[in-house]
């Protein structure tokens, strides 16, 4: 059972929740804190004092009052009029991680609205019941206003929803679970749509995507190294412990165990080769610094899965609401942008290897791979659509949140791109994975052109995975068959597992 309290949810348990976990309750001091500040929100408009989202219109129309009869009807309106969101929708993953962001943010007490609207999202996300969210609309600044207002929809009996798998009306998505359209009461419409939950949940998944990455291009790389007959000297601890890098010396520790006792490498100990090419050398370095990177950011999302997003703040004990900027998205900007530089990084020396590969002056070995080169192109075309994610990645790494237009007439005049950041880094990521499958099946064919000698027990462990379901490529064939099942074999989490069963934790 996960219990969602507005303090402790981790990247750990969000995946859980992000990939169908459906046993979750809300902790009952969370709902007491949302009882009191929703107390002091009732206390307040009854002694008719003027608050911003409350009593007043949004943004611009801030200066606005707005008679006591008529702010149930400015809620609504402001769901009704934020749903502008364009594009492709999230992926349900995304849409479950959503729901499970905007409930523990309201359960940090801070936004004054009622424990029902907790109740209510929760009710979707236990039955599955998944709003339809476009992934355009938002510039990260008021919250996720568009996104979030779509999501906001389906509890009104309005907008989409994904129910088993089938899109329908939000009021066939509450008929399914026994709901009635909520009412919205004053504050609870803002309360919605303010916040960071779309740009966290899509930004938290790229993380946890990214964490397995950095495994995985660890794996991949021992096993081109392997394959090229390079030196496993530069991953030598004591030149890690020189520089000092944390990341660098854990990566030079994996590569060293992945390649450990490999029969391949005891066959040329005696090589006059002295240095490789920095996409082999430079491992520790490379893939090290990203690991280093993203120990900053997952520090930057433990702290925004447990915040207040809201504008504006109710201090239930201190009998106050204040007006602020919770709801910016900066942090998380800034973080999904250097996500798509570290993404691009992982892609880049990758693609450098497979290259490495392909050449026979360089590596060794037959031309692209293939025997009977030239009747076979091999994986010649397979480097070219690496260089291609590569080069798109390459766009995608340039940061979203370097730019800012001005909203609302000028009232919002610094924007953080966050979401749009966000979406790209997944994008990045992506393509990023798409290239390590590559390498993946490049690294496996040339281990097998060096047979009759065999890999180390670590990578062929993942060699013979590999070997499972995709065959040694001996004449031309379809290759995208073969890189959606090596791209599947990463994203299913069994590489790294391979792997880990003989070396341990990388």
């Amino acid at each position: 059972m996960i219990e969602l309290d507005g303090a402790s949810l981790t990247l750990e348990t969000l995946e859980r929740l992000a990939n169908g976990e459906r046993e979750i309750q809300l902790a009952a001091n969370a709902l007491e804190r949302m009882a009191a500040s929703r107390a002091l929100v009732e206390k307040i408009l009854a002694s008719g004092r003027v608050i911003y989202g409350v009593n007043t219109g949004f943004g611009k129309l801030s200066d606005v009052r707005i008679p006591p009869d008529d702010i149930n009807t400015l809620q609504r309106n402001l769901i009704l009029s934020h749903s502008c969101g364009t594009g492709a929708p999230l992926s349900l993953r995304e849409v479950r991680a959503l729901l499970a962001l905007k409930i523990n943010a309201l359960l940090t007490g801070y936004s004054g609205c009622r424990p029902v609207l907790a109740q209510y999202l929760l009710h979707l996300l236990q039955n599955d019941v998944l709003p339809v969210v476009p992934e355009k609309g938002s510039v990260g600044a008021s919250g996720d206003l568009a996104p979030l207002a779509h999501m906001a929809l389906v509890l009104l009996g309005l907008g989409e929803a994904y129910v088993k798998g089938k899109r329908c009306t939000g009021r066939e998505a509450l008929r399914a679970v026994d709901l009635s359209p909520l009412e919205l009461e004053a504050k609870e419409g803002i309360t919605l749509i303010n916040g960071t939950q779309f740009m966290a949940a899509v930004g938290a998944l790229d993380l946890l995507h990214m964490r397995q990455l950095v495994r995985v291009a660890d794996i991949c790389g021992a096993m081109s190294a392997e394959a090229l007959l390079c030196t496993p000297v530069a991953f030598d601890q004591r030149i890690q412990v020189a520089r000092g890098y944390a990341g660098q010396q854990h990566v030079a520790a994996n590569l060293r165990r992945l390649m450990a006792n490999s029969p391949i490498r005891a066959s040329h100990l005696q090589c006059s080769r002295v240095q490789d090419a920095y996409s082999v050398r430079c491992m520790p370095q490379v893939h090290g610094a990203v690991r280093d990177h993203l120990a900053g950011i997952q520090e930057i999302f433990r702290v925004e899965l447990n915040a207040s997003s809201d504008n504006p703040v109710v201090f239930a004990d201190d009998g106050e609401v204040l007006s602020g900027g919770n709801f910016h998205g900066h942090p998380i900007a800034t973080a999904c942008d250097f996500m798509a530089i570290l993404a691009t990084q992982l892609a880049n020396i990758s693609e450098r290897r497979i290259a490495f590969m392909m050449d026979p002056y360089l590596s060794d070995l037959p031309a692209f791979l293939i025997k009977r080169s030239g009747l076979n192109s091999g994986f010649m075309i397979a480097q070219v659509t690496a260089a291609a994610l590569l080069s798109e990645n390459k766009v995608l790494a340039h940061p979203a949140s370097v730019d800012s237009i001005p909203t609302s007439a000028n009232k919002e005049d610094y924007v953080s791109m966050g979401a749009a950041a966000a979406v790209k880094a997944r994008n990045a990521i992506n393509n990023a994975a798409q290239v390590l499958a590559i390498e993946l099946l490049c690294a496996s064919q040339a281990l097998d052109l060096r047979a009759p000698l065999e890999p180390g027990p670590a990578t062929g462990a993942v060699h013979k995975l590999v070997r499972e379901s995709i065959p040694m490529l001996l004449d031309d064939r379809v290759l995208a068959e073969d890189l959606a099942a090596a791209a599947h074999l990463i994203s299913s989490g069994e590489v790294v597992k391979r792997a880990e069963e003989v070396v341990g934790e990388l």
